[in-house]
């Protein structure tokens, strides 16, 4: 009878070989050639847990120019790109092949690259690679395809813990970044990191801060997107790690005292995560933007925080602080520039909403409201309604109602306005020809001057607009 474990292989086995019936076909060309061939790493691991993709890695004893020469023969298209680090890549059908020459990397304590060394088998491969879990093969050129899992990865896999092959400390010395994708599997997987694993980002976290800023961004994008962010970001906190890649995180753990009560802003702002992305289908499915407006949204509060005589906390104007920090912090890990403004302009029109009490809120306002989220309105409507984590129902059921109201005139005044396509009743050029004047930023003033007066009080029409204009221009000329 089999146990447990080989059940398992054996149904690894078959899910890879239905999967990708193809790789047998390729590891046919390297077997003729007298080499090895073995799916490895990621997709290994993705059979198993019943989600194979359209990538596939793989691992062999031939050397990159000769892996191309096969590749070249096989595949629709083949890049060399990385061959000075042993990969080829390549594509067929819809199928997306990277194949890597055994490796033995060796680093420089002080580099953020390893020094690549060609290996002779796949076992002191699979011995350099980040988690058993990515550590496991199915070697294609033999007899009959073998599994090979010298670490227990697939025991790993079942109880959804995070392990490293060797000892924790030497892998994530060897390269730091290995840190940061233990918090990203862990995301991904929503699994458990082993205690040892823990332990060893804790005490030598500070190493993070030789690996670039590009490659920790692609790192913590992959995390942020992942299913359970929340799972990897408390590793990155509680590991320190935080602390030096996204330090506005763990300053969120404000000291509360008796005296000074407050709510808990790092909890406050994971739940926001959360609950920003179960309203994400408004935004047709996963987006970067909102969750990282989500993570940074009070990042303006530890700057901002003073003690109100008598007990309790304020916290003024940490929307724009936070804004102003969202940008540094953003810019610092390498974002795009307009992730850089979306995201700010979200953290700094958070609070908006709060104004609007039970509906005070006059048209103009709710104009202005739209016409300042622009773009990013319906972020805007997911963040708002994230941002709600009171514990009391009727409060919360109260909110929740007070911006259904809001969204309801929005919705109503778009409508009957167009105010996406919102414009002042005269453009540049009749401004110009009514004062006649050339171009200049005195029409600039002219125009932003009529597009308030629209946004206050509606549309005007081209008569009033004029007098409104010749009323404004007389007083520009005192």
């Amino acid at each position: 009878m089999q146990s447990p474990k080989e059940i398992a292989i054996a149904h690894a086995t078959e899910a890879l070989l239905a999967g990708a019936p193809i790789a047998l076909e390729l590891a046919s060309k390297f077997k003729e050639a007298g080499h090895t061939l073995a799916l490895v790493g990621g997709p290994v691991r993705d059979a198993i847990l019943g989600r194979l993709g359209n990538d596939l890695d793989f691992t062999t004893s031939a050397r990159p120019e000769v892996t191309a020469k096969i590749m070249k023969k096989w595949a629709d298209a083949v890049w060399e790109t990385g061959a000075q680090f042993g990969t080829i890549a390549g594509k067929r059908g819809d199928l997306t092949i990277e194949i890597t020459t055994y490796r033995s990397e060796s680093y420089d304590p002080t580099s953020r690259k390893p020094d690549v060394d060609f290996g002779e088998s796949i076992e002191g491969d699979l011995g350099r690679r980040d988690f058993t879990i990515n550590a496991m093969a199915l070697e294609l050129t033999t007899e009959t395809p073998t599994f090979i899992d010298l670490y227990d990865g697939i025991s790993d896999l079942a109880k959804g813990v995070l392990r490293t092959p060797g000892k924790a400390e030497d892998s994530f010395s060897d390269d730091p970044l290995r840190m940061m994708r233990a918090a990203r599997f862990a995301a991904q997987l929503n699994f458990t990191p082993d205690p040892a694993l823990v332990q060893a980002i804790e005490s030598i976290a500070p190493r993070i801060s030789i690996i670039s800023a590009e490659r920790v961004h692609d790192e913590l994008i992959k995390l942020i997107m992942s299913n359970h962010p929340r799972v990897g970001l408390s590793i990155l906190v509680e590991s320190g790690l935080a602390a030096i890649v996204l330090p506005e995180l763990p300053q969120l753990k404000l000291e509360i005292d008796e005296h000074h009560h407050h709510k808990d802003v790092y909890e406050h702002t994971l739940t926001v995560l959360e609950q920003a992305i179960a309203l994400e289908e408004r935004l047709g499915g996963p987006n970067l933007v909102i969750r990282l407006a989500a993570l940074l949204h009070d990042i303006g509060k530890p700057r901002t925080r003073e003690h109100i005589p008598g007990g309790g906390v304020s916290f003024h104007h940490h929307e724009v602080v936070g804004a102003r920090m969202t940008k540094e912090r953003l810019r610092a890990l390498r974002f795009s520039n307009e992730i850089i403004k979306d995201v700010s302009t979200l953290v700094f029109l958070h609070l908006r909403f709060h104004g609007y009490g039970t509906g005070e809120w006059t048209d103009s306002a709710v104009r202005r409201y739209i016409r300042d989220a622009g773009d990013l309105l319906v972020h805007l409507h997911v963040l708002t309604r994230a941002d709600c984590t009171t514990r009391n129902k009727n409060k919360a059921e109260k909110l929740a109602k007070t911006y259904d109201s809001l969204e309801e005139r929005i919705a109503a005044l778009m409508e009957e306005e167009e105010l996406n396509k919102i414009r002042p009743d005269l453009d540049g050029l009749a401004i110009m020809k009514i004062l006649g004047i050339a171009p200049s930023p005195l029409v600039g003033k002219a125009y932003q001057y009529l597009l308030d007066m629209r946004m206050e009080q509606g549309p005007l029409g081209e008569e009033r607009a004029t007098k409104e204009l010749l009323t404004w221009w007389s007083q520009q000329k005192k």
